[in-house]
């Protein structure tokens, strides 16, 4: 599985790279808000950074005018995906994105319809958002195991990126249920390697080492 850093902050994903673990990245206009920073330069500098897709996101609701914004966005850098929603115009966006070589990640996605439609339509990525269901009491990891069997039962090629994850139990599901990707932000990336017997075994071995008095350098 993919990881991709779910962020807009570029000190974020600097102090993630040298693990190995940044795949790519996913941006989408509230994490830009954040940054407090011009989109397209946000976006450009984390191309720049990173070698993976580097999801970037519409703001249009109109067909039309989502392709114009996709064109726009595609030209910033060689591995801008194009963001767009799960609606019957992102469905039309989408389409023609894909007919043009360009990336896309439709997003927004709650339902196993709405990854089939996703999927007809050429996407890139799909985007289920995992944490949002779990907030309305409906089992977002189900959605994934549903999205898997039909994307193999028909050798759909579009990734089911897991996306809104919010825990290292979600990781480790998403992977379990065979997601491709999962956009994670960077505070759980770093709780992943985190366990107490970990640490604890680590204390001991430090400690008896301590006491041989040797240096390995």
């Amino acid at each position: 599985m993919k990881f991709f850093v779910d962020t807009a902050e570029i000190s974020e994903i600097k102090a993630l790279l040298p693990t190995g673990l940044v795949d790519g990245v996913t941006t989408n206009p509230s994490l830009v808000m954040k940054s407090g920073r011009d989109f397209r330069e946000v976006v450009a500098e984390i191309c720049d950074l990173v070698d993976g897709p580097v999801s970037a996101e519409v703001t249009a609701t109109q067909a039309d005018a989502m392709i114009a914004e996709g064109e726009s966005l595609a030209k910033i850098a060689n591995n801008v995906t194009v963001k767009l929603p799960l609606t019957l115009d992102g469905l039309i966006a989408c389409k023609t994105l894909t007919g043009k070589g360009i990336d896309t990640n439709v997003t927004l996605c709650f339902s196993a319809n709405q990854a089939l439609l996703a999927a007809k339509a050429g996407a890139t990525f799909i985007s289920p958002f995992i944490g949002r269901l779990d907030d309305v009491n409906i089992d977002g990891m189900e959605l994934i195991r549903d999205i898997r069997l039909i994307y193999d039962n028909y050798d759909f090629e579009t990734e089911i990126l897991a996306a809104s994850i919010r825990s290292a139990n979600h990781v480790k599901d998403a992977a379990l249920f065979g997601a491709d990707v999962a956009t994670v932000p960077p505070g759980v990336i770093k709780s992943l390697v985190k366990h107490p017997l970990t640490d604890k075994g680590l204390e001991a071995f430090l400690s008896d080492w301590a006491k041989t008095g040797q240096k390995i350098i």
